[in-house]
């Protein structure tokens, strides 16, 4: 199957987050996974005209895409390789001490999961690749011949939250084993071996283990942490920061990191004085914001997205 040549990407959720960002004139966003550059794209738009943006991935060929699709724009944007756990020394790189708008979107890009030679999807057969970044760690392949039976269990479970993960494991290990387990095809069999057909309608049954050995191999779960730790330093007072998720745990990783910046008290009613230190933001989204029907119609992919966005006050 012939590759795209373009890094696609279809912002999603985007006219919420450039509710929740607001940019304006004069305003330095970042965008921490700038993929194709699609939600840069209308940050920069809507920040002319000379709102700045710096652009962070850590996947080569999205760092290349974003740097084309955003040339006309000239020095209003700087795009670096690096990943957002990093926030802080990437943006002292550029000599940005705090921004005024902060995007994360969590999500897999179209190109990562359509091109086959990188390895994320059982749609076409590939390498067992999964990396984000190409250029480092293990592979897909090497974590599965590395990990025990009941670790990789582990992983699809709480991860993937697959209920049949110990058979499942105990299928991939077998064909790994046997020598047969050297693509994403290979990799679906083994899950549907024991999971069954797809149900006309539903997802693949696939799809979640395929989503927790990405996130292992990722790291993901570490990453979006280290970000959320580091909160709200990357951002100016009055800065707002906006997370996209598609996973259970990664929203309610956010929801819980945002709580604690909102509401940092946890003293009983009955303590006459608290001496929990003040709140240092606001809630921008009361709860999580999801996509409209409509956008879920013209963008399959986005069905389980959804965005929390809060502001630092203090």
């Amino acid at each position: 199957m012939t590759e795209p040549r373009q890094f696609s990407h279809q912002p999603v959720l985007l006219n919420e987050v450039l509710e929740a960002l607001a940019p304006v004139a004069g305003g330095v966003y970042c965008d921490a996974t700038i993929g194709g550059g699609g939600h840069a794209e209308s940050v920069l738009e809507a920040s002319a005209p000379d709102g700045r943006l710096i652009g962070i991935d850590r996947d080569p060929a999205a760092v290349a895409a974003a740097r084309q699709r955003l040339a006309h724009f000239g020095d209003r944007v700087q795009i670096i390789h690096g990943r957002f756990s990093e926030l802080e020394r990437l943006l002292a790189q550029v000599g940005v001490p705090a921004v005024d708008g902060l995007l994360v979107d969590l999500g897999v890009s179209s190109h990562q999961l359509d091109v086959a030679a990188r390895g994320f999807s059982f749609m076409n057969s590939g390498p067992l690749d999964m990396r984000m970044n190409p250029t480092e760690g293990e592979t897909a392949s090497e974590l599965l011949a590395r990990v025990s039976e009941d670790e990789l269990a582990d992983i699809i479970y709480r991860f993937g939250e697959e209920r049949l993960s110990r058979r499942v494991a105990r299928s991939i290990k077998r064909m790994a084993n046997d020598g047969t387990m050297a693509s994403t095809a290979d990799l679906a069999v083994a899950v549907r071996r024991v999971v069954g057909k797809t149900p006309k309608g539903k997802s693949d049954p696939a799809t979640r283990t395929f989503q927790a050995i990405r996130i292992a191999v990722n790291n993901e779960l570490g990453e979006l942490e280290s970000l959320l730790d580091a909160l709200p330093a990357p951002l100016a007072v009055g800065g707002t920061v906006a997370i996209i998720a598609f996973h259970s745990i990664e929203d309610r990783m956010v929801k819980q990191r945002f709580a604690q910046l909102v509401q940092p008290c946890v003293c009983p009613p009955s303590m006459p004085v608290c001496p929990c230190p003040p709140p240092v933001a606001e809630l921008r989204t009361r709860r999580s914001v999801r996509v409209t029907h409509r956008e879920e119609a013209d963008n399959r992919r986005s069905r389980s997205a959804r965005v929390r966005a809060i502001r630092r006050i203090l």
